[in-house]
């Protein structure tokens, strides 16, 4: 990635703004109440602390629709391993990290030209499921679900077993939180666990070069997440920003060594009919220095037809969106990653039930 192509450059009124604003009051929640079980108690005979932990947990995800988490039980070496051999990984020559490029055939493995919202990216990226039996429709032409088949490159040759020891415990780590999520909401534990019994969740090395001109172009640009939790590994570079709901401003999420950022998807601001709010962010580029992030994207399985939950619903709170399939939406939405549309790439809003 040399000089900046007009691919990359943000409409004026989406391009990083100049003063950067720490974000304050962002959650850290500390885990450690649930750190040593499996599963949370389905019933609300539970500790003080973690009613505590289940009140704050509903909290940040009202007021920011994000939050941090600390003695979370995933073992902090096993990421930084992965994060090494991402960093290898992306260092190779182009022709190299090709040999595992990703098409519309096959929507995992290396890329380097993703969009969003029709502006490409400053990033390359490789992506992989956490489960080898991955199973989702990949276009909106052919919306038979279909294995997806990882691709792993011959070097660094131990990425594989480092990726899937790494998956293992951030897949933990999101059930715990699927089920704090749903305590919150007044349900019980497992409520939302059957939608994730052939979850189609992955995992994405994030590679963030020096950029030439930050002040015009984004590593990612402004969006939501489609899914239903997100867990974010960054380094210490830092780059995230959050609009603020309070006011609608970008504010940068200060890296928190150790933590975990979660964030709520879309599916998760449907089920709760509104109640918590998917926010949007966008990914920060600089000149200096380059930057690694690792996301997990939790999502159910593709036949998950998503809604507002029937316990949540009232004559005062009555349904907001209307009924759509995850795997439907995820093949719409993968579309317009890989190319430049004419058209809005989908949104939950487009199932907004309007009065």
């Amino acid at each position: 990635m040399g000089e900046v192509d007009p691919a990359f450059i943000q409409a004026f009124e989406h391009r990083p703004t100049p003063t950067i604003i720490e974000a304050d009051g962002i959650p850290i929640l500390d885990l450690s109440p649930i750190s040593s079980l499996d599963h949370l108690p389905k019933t609300h005979v539970i500790s003080k602390d973690m009613a505590n932990l289940i009140a704050e947990v509903g909290e940040a995800s009202e007021k920011w629709g994000f939050f941090q988490v600390i003695n979370h039980g995933v073992p902090l070496e096993k990421l930084e391993k992965l994060e090494l051999l991402a960093r290898k990984f992306f260092a190779l020559p182009l022709e190299e990290k090709k040999k595992v490029t990703r098409n519309e055939a096959n929507p995992l493995g290396y890329y380097d030209t993703e969009h969003t919202k029709n502006v490409r990216d400053w990033k390359e990226v490789f992506d992989f499921t956490v489960k080898d039996t991955t199973v989702m429709p990949i276009s909106p032409e052919q919306l038979e679900a279909q294995l997806l088949v990882n691709q792993w490159p011959d070097y660094p040759p131990e990425l594989r077993e480092v990726a899937k020891e790494y998956a293992e415990e951030v897949e933990k780590l999101a059930f715990k939180l699927l089920e704090l999520i749903a305590l919150s909401l007044g349900l019980s534990a497992d409520r939302l666990n059957d939608f994730f019994k052939d979850h189609a969740s992955f995992i994405r090395l994030n590679h963030y070069p020096p950029c030439p001109a930050p002040q015009l172009a984004l590593g990612v640009g402004r969006h939501k997440d489609g899914g239903a939790l997100t867990i974010l590994a960054q380094d210490g570079v830092g780059g995230l920003e959050v609009r603020r709901k309070s006011d609608g401003k970008w504010v940068r999420v200060k890296p928190t060594p150790g933590a975990f950022i979660i964030n709520v998807g879309d599916i998760i601001q449907v089920w709760s009919n509104d109640k918590y709010e998917s926010v949007e962010h966008r990914v920060m580029v600089n000149s200096q220095k380059d930057r690694v992030s690792i996301p997990f994207f939790f999502n159910p399985a593709h036949y998950v037809n998503v809604k507002p939950l029937e316990e949540l619903l009232n004559e005062h709170n009555r349904a907001k969106f209307k009924e759509y399939n995850w795997g439907e939406f995820f093949a719409n939405r993968k579309r317009s990653n890989f190319k430049k549309l004419n058209v809005e790439n989908i949104q939950i809003s487009h199932f907004r039930i309007t009065e």
